[in-house]
């Protein structure tokens, strides 16, 4: 097999070159040394280097030994026009679409099974993917070639893209240099091809044992000739024709000027002309070879398809979990929101009013308040031709409270005991009189435990409120404290009703705080419409347990086919008894609805 040659030039009788050949005489190259050596072939574009390449692959492949072309531009699959080559790459054209996967099958045909292979990267759209499968076939023909020791060249399109000179080099660069260094030991040759040699790595381009110059006209590649061969190889290869260079072989140890011999085969990568352009008959491989790719190439699909449902599956979950801690996050003060509201609702400040001790008056306060004083010592009664006085001690001085008793404001004067006259009006907690023929408020003289313990029934109208169906009105019937904070004075005093209906308003989490704005602004709307335009989720669910708390409360009224309406001056009306009118009650509204962030102020 050492002596095994293929002829792929002519000397040429041009100027430059040794002349220890007469023109004409026929060129061959030993068979082995090509397979294993390392060579290089260059020239500007249209001088010949590319039909050279396929000269030298058309001699090989007519004598069946094996290669494997790197091909960057698409030009060489002419070569099926008379070989049974497989075509592998991106493009439909090709017999197969290969990857990066489809790497060691390449190289297990091409060396065990004797396949010749164009790996043709020009229809990756993604250099990334291109580099990728070149450097993994490369590294999977060094790899088995280190076991089997078969002569097999690997041609390389483009070299410049992947042994630049300068820096840049990865690891695709990488595996070509360490095949160009210790391929041959192996078996495995590698021939570059470019038409910049001065942008190829001088360290690839002075370990070639074969070289061939053509054609070079830019400065930077004229002088690397000048540097290689010698200065007048530089100036002289500016004028080489079309076909001609300069070889350069280590076995011959010459430089010859040579023109090579056309390819036989379809020119896939010539110019485009005007004339008319008919592609031949191109072999096809082996359907048993293209169905083993194949099934790499379905394999792999498979898995895509399968990571894709998986990704899929996950992004289902992902967005569930998400609705759930949405639904969670809706649903954690939903059991209490209710109550949390009409505490807010009915409280009073911590600030005392009209002599209060500024304690709540909620029920747990009043339970605490009644266990703890007992059952009432001081009591309002009538006295006969006189005025009614408190039975029992007589309050401390300073205003303090008697035994088991309650203080009401104005009660008591410089510690005497505070009596009112048959005929006179009683007084109320502000000093005010109260209604003509009435007898003194059932409340005043009364424990705060009795009157926080009264039922809706029990609490008297104050003042001609009637409480108790502010109360019912509102949803909050069991709510004693109502009864507190709806009573004559405190309603008089603009700023306690502000006061308890912001704070109210003001403890709503954010999307239920929103839906009442919400309803503010668009007068009416279903509970699934406020709770989704107030970032709500819009489940049925969560939006009719956020609207129920709103409802309760009384700022929100259901009026037909599941609508509900804003009340909020409605609810504010029925607390204040009806009488308040006009403009009055409506600062008063719009005072909480600026206060409690439902509206901006004007």
């Amino acid at each position: 097999m050492s002596e095994e040659t293929i002829t792929v030039a002519d000397v040429s009788d041009g100027p430059g070159g040794e002349s220890d050949l007469a023109a004409g005489t026929p060129i061959s190259l030993p068979v082995v040394e090509i397979l294993t050596g390392r060579g290089f072939i260059t020239g500007k574009s249209g001088s010949g280097k590319s039909n050279t390449a396929s000269v030298v692959i058309e001699n090989l492949l007519s004598n069946n030994f094996p290669v494997l072309i790197v091909d960057s531009d698409g030009e060489y699959y002419g070569l099926k026009q008379e070989f049974e080559i497989l075509h592998a790459g991106a493009d439909e054209e090709c017999d197969i679409q290969v990857s990066e996967e489809h790497a060691s099958k390449l190289a297990s045909l091409a060396l065990e099974q004797n396949v010749p292979i164009i790996l043709d990267v020009s229809g990756y759209l993604d250099e990334d993917e291109a580099s990728a499968i070149i450097k993994e076939t490369a590294r999977q023909l060094f790899a088995k070639e280190k076991k089997l020791k078969k002569p097999f060249l690997m041609l390389v399109e483009e070299c410049h893209e992947y042994i630049p000179e300068g820096a840049g080099m990865d690891e695709t660069g990488k595996t070509l240099i360490k095949i160009g260094k210790r391929g041959r030991k192996h078996g495995l040759g590698i021939v570059g091809i470019s038409q910049r040699p001065a942008d190829v790595k001088k360290d690839f381009i002075t370990q070639c044992d074969w070289l061939c110059w053509h054609r070079l006209t830019w400065d930077n590649d004229t002088k690397v000739v000048s540097r290689i061969l010698g200065s007048e190889y530089g100036e002289a290869i500016e004028d080489m024709g079309d076909g001609e260079a300069f070889m350069m072989t280590d076995w011959a140890e010459s430089i010859r000027r040579v023109q090579f011999h056309r390819k036989e085969t379809f020119d896939a990568g010539a110019t485009p002309g005007l004339e008319d352009f008919e592609r031949p008959d191109l072999k096809s491989v082996s359907g048993d070879l293209v169905s083993e790719l194949q099934g790499i190439t379905d394999e792999r699909e498979r898995r895509e398809s399968e990571i894709a449902d998986l990704r899929q599956e996950l992004d289902k979950k992902r967005q569930r979990i998400s609705q759930l801690e949405r639904e969670l996050e809706e649903a954690k003060d939903m059991s209490s929101m209710a109550d949390t509201f009409a505490q807010a609702l009915l409280q009073k400040a911590e600030a005392p009013y009209h002599g209060g001790s500024g304690r709540h008056l909620g029920r747990e306060a009043a339970d605490a308040e009644r266990g703890r004083t007992g059952p009432k010592q001081a009591t309002l009664s009538s006295q006969t031709g006189g005025g009614e006085e408190r039975n029992g001690s007589a309050p401390s001085t300073n205003g303090s409270e008697a035994a088991g008793g309650a203080v009401v404001a104005g009660a008591a004067t410089n510690g005497a005991a505070k009596t009112t006259e048959p005929d006179s009006k009683p007084a109320n907690a502000a000093g005010e009189a109260g209604t003509d023929g009435e007898t003194a408020d059932a409340r005043v003289g009364a424990s705060d435990s009795e009157v926080s313990a009264a039922t809706p029934e029990e609490v008297p109208t104050t003042d001609g409120v009637d409480i108790a169906d502010a109360r019912s009105r509102s949803g909050f019937e069991e709510q004693s404290g109502l009864a507190s904070f709806a009573d004559g004075t405190e309603l008089r005093r603009r700023e306690a009703v502000v006061e308890g209906f912001a704070r109210a308003i003001e403890s709503l989490d954010d999307v239920t705080h929103a839906m009442l704005a919400y309803y503010r602004t668009a007068g009416r709307a279903t509970a699934e419409e406020a709770h989704l335009a107030s970032g709500g989720s819009g489940d049925r669910r969560y939006a009719y347990s956020r609207n129920r708390a709103l409802r309760r409360a009384g700022v929100v009224e259901h009026r037909s086919r599941g609508e509900y309406a804003y009340a909020l001056p409605d609810l504010v009306d029925r607390v204040y008894g009806g009488n308040v009118q006009g403009q009055e009650l409506a600062e008063v509204v719009a005072e909480i609805e600026v206060r409690a962030e439902l509206a901006e102020p004007e």
